[in-house]
């Protein structure tokens, strides 16, 4: 691991003993190495706490703000979209008796909850049809837990847009830094890495719009990572989008104890029989605190043009393409080989899907859907596409050729056809990965499709435009009551 180095103007701003295990880092890392000597981490809690505190909206670069619009932007899309899903209606079926004072709306539906049940709810909404936003590096969808608690916190007392896009931009930083300390191997042991992470990016966001001192964020940090929630083997369930839910939740609940001098302890990420120590075989904390404030992985968010496991998507673009390049109908399709990593089977690897739900989770479904219409959008992957008797054979002839060199960014799909021909297709970075990002034209497109029939197409223009126009608002609130249904 490469050694850590403390920013001096991070360092000057942590309390004494904080600086001696910075500085002890440091000094650590300078000496001859030995095997019987570990490095110590740096203090990553309070690091990444003061970085959160200090960093005001003027220091981020334009582009990192023009990524935090298009964040919001599709999250609030994919909120309205899945709003009226029967996982969501049984979440407001299960938790509404028990709601307090109804301060906050949840998009796309007409009641009000209190601010931690909304933060809870909207998460679910906006995570249900697996369509949101995904920070490659880590598969963590960003979004979900932390704008789900600052929407929610925002409706509660009043919010400028600016202070609202700093507060997103920060809790979707530190979020990711902190999953890519324990990825892959946190997610291979099972742990659902959204609703680990997302605490810790819902309590730095709350925590900026509650005014927190570095004393105080350190600990919304570390009350958040007694908070995590998910594990992989939900996914396909309703449980999945609880995860995100449940974090934008916890995370709020942590700033909201850190404010009143709730205590924990200062080192709860790196420390021994901490967060990291639990929850994952190994750490990099270099990579978490590193280049705070000049390394943004908050720039590097991408945006799903199809709604399920993000590791299919090559495979999705992959036979769009075929079908569009042959004039493919799909019953032509003797057989199919996927020559993928092997996280597509892992995560996406249901044979044969019986809702809506589960086909967002199979690899083969979206192939078949992709054969065969030309498209794979939230049309596709409903319950009656699932149990539809083509779509079903046409995935009984597809198989995957598993291989842990080829990238989850990559794939090759290749088609033996009645008429004898073999037709194959590369993808070397699908539609919506950074390489080939979605336009704002096409999010918009996007947008208005999840929206319809959900909104009148008035409020649907409208809400678009307080989302792009957020940095010029003076109540972030107001796009709760914009995406709320009449």
């Amino acid at each position: 691991m490469a050694a850590y180095r403390p920013d001096r103007r991070l360092v000057l701003g942590l309390p004494a003993g904080a600086m001696l295990a910075a500085a002890s880092a440091v000094d650590a890392a300078d000496a001859p190495s030995s095997p019987t000597t570990a490095l110590p981490p740096p203090p990553v809690t309070e690091l990444l706490a003061r970085y959160a505190v200090a960093a005001r909206y003027e220091d981020l670069p334009d582009d990192v703000r023009a990524q935090g619009l298009r964040t919001l932007f599709n999250w609030v899309g994919c909120a309205i979209g899945g709003s009226h899903q029967v996982t969501v209606d049984r979440a407001v079926a299960a938790l509404g008796p028990f709601s307090g004072p109804p301060t906050s709306n949840v998009l796309g539906r007409s009641e009000r909850f209190d601010a931690l049940t909304a933060a809870l709810l909207n998460g679910i909404a906006s995570h249900v049809l697996d369509y949101d936003d995904t920070h490659l590096k880590t598969i963590i969808h960003p979004a979900g837990p932390v704008a789900s608690a600052i929407l929610a916190l925002a409706q509660q007392r009043p919010v400028s847009g600016r202070d609202f896009l700093t507060a997103l931009v920060l809790g979707v930083e530190v979020e990711c830094r902190i999953g890519l300390a324990v990825y892959p191997e946190h997610y291979a042991a099972g742990w659902h890495i959204t609703g680990t992470t997302g605490p810790f990016g819902s309590a730095v966001a709350c925590g900026k719009l509650l005014g927190l001192d570095g004393r105080q964020m350190t600990s919304a940090l570390a009350i958040a990572a007694s908070q995590p929630v998910g594990l992989k083997i939900q996914f396909g369930s309703d449980t999945k989008s609880f995860h995100p839910g449940r974090a934008a939740q916890n995370g709020m609940v942590a700033a909201l104890l850190a404010q009143q001098g709730f205590t924990a302890d200062p080192h709860t990420l790196e420390g021994r029989d901490g967060w990291g120590q639990a929850i994952s075989s190994a750490r990099r904390w270099d990579v978490a605190v590193g280049d705070l404030g000049r390394r943004y992985e908050a720039a590097l968010n991408t945006y799903k043009p199809f709604p399920c496991g993000i590791v299919a998507h090559p495979a999705l673009d992959a036979a769009i393409q075929l079908r569009g390049a042959y004039g493919l109908a799909g019953a032509e399709v003797v057989s199919a080989e996927l020559h993928c990593n092997p996280l597509v089977q892992s995560l996406t690897g249901k044979r044969d899907p019986k809702t809506g739900l589960e086909s967002k989770f199979s690899v083969f479904h979206g192939i078949a859907v992709g054969l065969l219409f030309g498209a794979a959008g939230e049309r596709q992957f409903s319950d009656a596409m699932a149990t539809d008797p083509t779509v079903a054979r046409l995935r009984d002839r597809i198989s995957l050729n598993i291989d842990p060199a080829v990238s989850t960014e990559t794939c090759d799909l290749t088609l033996r056809l009645a008429d004898g021909r073999v037709v194959s297709r590369h993808i070397a970075h699908a539609v919506g990965s950074l390489e080939a990002p979605m336009s704002n034209g096409q999010l918009e497109a996007k947008f208005a499709d999840l929206a319809d029939g959900v909104l009148p197409p008035d409020r649907i223009r409208r809400l678009m435009a307080l989302c792009w126009d957020l940095e010029r608002s003076r109540d972030a609130g107001a796009i709760g009551v914009a995406g709320a249904a009449a």
